[in-house]
């Protein structure tokens, strides 16, 4: 039985534990919150006390945290997972992260004599449940075959990216501003509409329908329909971290993102007025401008 590993047991990471465990991986896993490690424990995995427990237990470690800075130091430090995991082990960074954190992380396990998979991921909560995340994986391809049954277990898409670390989070960054403009873009639709008099039924019915249409969209308009804007499994703050590190890279490279940046000072003001809700409560913001709601 191969022996894995999750860091991180949130919305995102249990739910890559319970694919795992369903394809017959062993599974060791680590959060910070006692009450996650449990919910690992009744899903059969072995709950750990420290990064390092989950390293010893594992010849293959995903680590799903929030941010760069969380990654370097669950890597790192005398409980830190390198210290656990053994020579010629694979560490996958699926959290979303800067291109140049997941490449100091590669050089950590350099260092440790253990290799490095980039591969963030797409999807959201529900597609870490249910086994669907888009992979976006950049590593050497000798690396990437050897792993491609548990990356299976996690996705319905496994996409080759690149061979060099920050490659899958740089495909990932661009990902991310396109999706960040596409919330800006539909709740502004929304609002227009409704401030019009057109029912949110229309709307949704026609958006559906049309060219623009995709998951992402149909999605986002029930959620907001039906004034659900809290503990769907897409906190604003996350959406909001990942714009920054898109307008890092375009400042990186020269690249000029208009749009992308008004997304992100809508969500840096949906996150300052909503902070423990989800991307789609950043609509509330529209609506208190233009006076209405959508339904």
């Amino acid at each position: 039985m191969k022996r894995t590993g999750v860091i991180g047991l949130g919305n995102m990471g249990l739910g890559m534990a319970r694919n795992l465990l369903k394809a017959d991986f062993a599974v060791a896993g680590f959060d910070l919150r006692p009450e996650r490690r449990a919910l690992l424990t009744e899903l059969g995995g072995a709950a750990k006390d420290s990064s390092r427990a989950v390293g010893a237990a594992a010849d293959m470690v995903f680590v799903m945290v929030l941010n760069g800075s969380q990654l370097l130091e669950v890597l790192d430090g005398r409980r830190g997972l390198l210290s656990g995991l053994q020579a010629g082990a694979t560490v996958a960074v699926s959290a979303t992260v800067k291109p140049n954190e997941v490449r100091q992380a590669a050089r950590l396990c350099e260092a440790a004599q253990v290799r490095l998979l980039d591969c963030p991921v797409s999807g959201g909560q529900s597609g870490a449940e249910e086994g669907t995340l888009t992979l976006m994986v950049a590593g050497p391809p000798e690396l990437q075959a050897e792993h491609r049954d548990a990356l299976d277990a996690l996705g319905a898409c496994i996409l080759n990216v690149g061979e060099t670390a920050g490659q899958g989070q740089t495909v990932k960054a661009a990902l991310q501003a396109l999706i960040g403009v596409t919330f800006a873009a539909l709740f502004e639709a929304l609002v227009l509409g409704s401030k019009a008099g057109v029912p949110g039924a229309v709307m949704q019915e026609v958006f559906g329908a049309s060219h623009a249409s995709s998951p992402l969209i149909r999605h986002c308009i029930e959620k907001i329909r039906a004034r659900t804007f809290a503990d769907t499994g897409s906190p604003i703050a996350t959406i909001y971290k990942d714009l920054t590190i898109s307008m890092d890279l375009a400042r990186q490279t020269g690249a000029s993102l208009f749009v992308t940046a008004a997304a992100m000072e809508l969500m840096q003001a949906g996150i300052a007025v909503f902070p423990d809700e989800d991307n789609w409560a950043a609509i509330k913001l529209l609506e208190r401008i233009a006076d209405t709601e959508v339904h």
